[in-house]
């Protein structure tokens, strides 16, 4: 019989997960930003990638404060769902269908969202730890906050795709 995980070992998983799912939503932002007919949304996803980049960044910086490792095959489990998720169906099979973007889009968003429970629930895990910032944290979930308004914007100029035609 094994023992059950210790808090650590739920805290490696937990955040190693979160770590592939901001490496996937950095790649999904920038290819979105690509593909988007709307040139000012395009550089707004630009830009957004960059911040979920830095994301990542303050991600590992925790990992590290907390004497979590980096697992690997995490990532790479990230990276193929990541591949199986292109496979959508969108309604059509060789070019890029407008509601294409608007499944990136909500898919993004519900990425910074789970981002945003992360830096919640690390603030209240690991809120008195003085290895952890807490003030920045605070200011992860904030900027969290603006990103999953930015993206409910772009999401709702692409839900214009929906509009019932005979």
């Amino acid at each position: 019989m094994t023992a059950p995980p210790t808090d650590h070992q739920l805290l490696t998983i937990y955040l190693n997960n979160h770590l592939a799912g901001a490496a996937a939503g950095t790649r999904r932002a920038h290819r979105t930003a690509r593909s988007l007919s709307d040139p000012e949304g395009a550089r707004l996803l630009r830009q957004l990638a960059a911040d979920i980049a830095c994301d990542t960044a303050s991600l590992r910086r925790v990992m590290r404060e907390l004497g979590v490792p980096e697992r690997r095959p995490y990532a790479w489990l990230g990276r193929l769902g990541e591949l199986a998720g292109l496979l959508k169906p969108n309604g059509t099979l060789l070019r890029r269908s407008p509601l294409t973007d608007l499944v990136e889009l909500e898919a993004l968003r519900l990425g910074v969202l789970g981002k945003r429970q992360l830096w919640a629930a690390l603030a209240d895990r690991a809120g008195a730890d003085p290895r952890v910032d807490r003030a920045r944290l605070d200011e992860l979930a904030d900027r969290a906050d603006r990103q999953a308004e930015l993206l409910e914007g772009l999401r709702r100029s692409a839900a214009g795709v929906l509009t019932a035609r005979p």
